[in-house]
């Protein structure tokens, strides 16, 4: 299983709003972001900051989904 932030950089375009945007209204660093981007881990503290800034739910900015490599059911 992994994370995706997809439901996130879907949720900035809706808004018009940048990931640097992003950044400051959450108070969050670039790094995060980028991890972000990259499918990598952050901390639950980073969720709870984008959530708040953004109004929105866990649901709302990410999901986890199979591995691409894990057998199909």
């Amino acid at each position: 299983m992994r994370v995706t932030y997809k439901r996130l950089w879907k949720l900035l375009i809706d808004r018009d709003m940048k990931k640097k945007d992003l950044c400051a209204q959450a108070g969050i660093s670039p790094a995060s972001v980028t991890k972000m981007g990259k499918g990598g881990h952050v901390t639950t503290e980073v969720l709870s900051k984008i959530c708040t800034a953004l109004n929105c739910g866990i649901k709302d900015i990410m999901e986890i989904v199979p591995d691409d490599s894990s057998p199909q059911t």
